[in-house]
C-alpha cells in the first residue's frame, strides 16, 4: 500500500539489496527474482516480467494487463510476487520488467531512475491513490471527535491491546507498505503504538470485524480498496499536508498527499518499445474500474485471471484503446 519512507523501512530496503547481491531476493510469498512464478502465452511478443506488489488493487492491475498481453499480443507473462522495494532492484538484473502500480517513492526514483539509470517513468494509471487513518463511521457518532487527531489522545483507551504496550493501537498492514505513521504518532505527541497486521487481507478483517460487532479499531488504510465499497469508514484529519512537510522522514508531522499513481519499467524494457512496453504506457484506468475487479478476487472468490477476464470482455472499447486496435 506507498512514498517518504521512515528509517524502519530504509532498513529494510538495505537489507534488500544485500540480498539481491547474494542473487538470493526474497520475495513476498515465498518467490525470489530470477525465479517464474507462472507464465502462459508466447509468441511475438516475448517474455514480459511483471512485478506483483502484496495488496489486491496492484494485483488488479497486473491481472488485467497480463490478460491483454497473453490474449492480444501473444506475450509469454511471468508474474513475479515482490515487495515493493525489492522489486525496483530486478531492473537491473532485467528481471522485471514492470511496477504497475507505484505510490511515490521519490527516493526510489532518485536511486533508480536518475542515479542507476536502470528505470524509467511510464506514465500514470489514471488511479488517484490516498493514504490515512481510518476508523468505522459508527465511532464517529458514538465518539465526537474522534476524527480529529487533536481528541486522540482522550481517546487512546478505547484503542488498548495486548500488543500496544499500554498504549492506544494504530494498526498498520504489511510492514513493505509505504507509512510515515511512527514518525508521526511521535511527533504528533499521541499516546499510541503502531502495531503491524502482516497484510492488506489482515487489515481488511480488522476493519470488518469493528464494522459488524462494533469493537474500536483505528488503522491505517488507502483508496482505491475494495473492502471501502463495503464497509463505511471515516478518515481521521492529520494536520494537513503541504508540499516538502514529509521531506525528512523523521521529522514528518503532517497527513499523506493525494498520489497520482504510475508505472515504472525497465530502462531496457522501454528503450527496446516492443508491445509489452506499449501496452503498459497506454494502460489507464479508472478506481471505479480497479475496485471492481479487486472485488471479484477479495469478495467473489475469483482468480485473478478469471476476474481479469471477465473485465476485459466487458471493456472492449478501453481494451482497444491501450492496444491500438480499431
Amino acid at each position: 500500500m506507498r512514498r517518504t519512507r521512515i528509517a524502519s523501512t530504509r532498513l529494510a530496503l538495505g537489507a534488500g539489496i544485500a540480498l539481491l547481491a547474494t542473487l538470493t531476493l526474497s520475495a513476498c510469498g515465498g518467490a525470489k527474482v530470477g525465479e517464474d512464478s507462472g507464465s502462459s502465452g508466447g509468441g511475438e511478443c516475448g517474455e514480459f516480467n511483471i512485478a506483483i506488489n502484496p495488496w489486491v488493487g496492484y494485483e488488479a492491475n497486473a491481472a488485467v494487463i497480463a490478460e491483454v498481453a497473453e490474449q492480444e499480443l501473444g506475450c509469454n507473462v511471468n508474474k513475479k510476487d515482490l515487495k515493493e522495494e525489492v522489486a525496483w532492484q530486478g531492473f537491473g538484473t532485467g528481471e522485471v520488467d514492470a511496477i504497475v502500480e507505484n505510490w511515490g517513492h521519490e527516493d526510489l526514483k532518485q536511486k533508480y531512475i536518475k542515479e542507476q539509470k536502470t528505470a524509467v517513468e511510464a506514465g500514470s494509471t489514471g488511479v488517484k491513490g490516498e493514504i490515512g487513518w481510518f476508523v468505522p463511521k459508527w465511532m464517529t457518532e458514538k465518539y465526537p471527535g474522534i476524527t480529529n487527531w487533536k481528541n486522540l489522545n482522550k481517546y487512546a483507551n478505547l484503542f488498548k491491546t495486548s500488543e500496544s504496550g499500554g498504549k492506544g493501537q494504530l494498526l498498520d498492514g504489511d510492514p513493505s507498505f509505504v507509512t510515515n505513521d511512527e514518525a508521526l504518532v511521535k511527533n504528533l505527541n499521541l499516546n499510541y503504538k503502531v502495531v503491524y497486521a502482516g497484510s492488506e487481507n489482515a487489515l481488511n478483517e480488522a476493519f470488518t470485524k469493528a464494522d459488524e460487532q462494533r469493537t474500536p479499531v483505528l488503522g491505517y488504510f488507502y483508496t482505491p480498496q475494495w473492502l471501502q465499497t463495503q464497509v463505511d469508514l471515516v478518515r481521521v484529519k492529520l494536520p494537513q499536508y503541504k508540499p516538502g512537510c514529509d521531506a525528512d522522514p523523521e521529522k514528518i508531522a503532517c497527513d499523506y498527499p493525494t498520489y497520482d499513481l504510475d508505472k515504472i519499467v525497465s530502462k531496457q524494457f522501454a528503450d527496446e518499445n516492443g508491445p509489452a512496453f506499449k501496452l503498459v504506457k497506454n494502460f489507464q484506468w479508472t478506481n471505479e474500474d480497479q475496485n471492481q475487479v479487486a472485488t471479484m478476487i477479495a469478495k467473489d472468490k475469483m482468480s485473478p485471471e478469471q476476474a481479469a477476464k471477465k473485465w476485459v470482455q466487458d471493456n472492449k472499447d478501453k481494451v482497444n484503446s491501450w492496444i491500438g486496435k480499431d
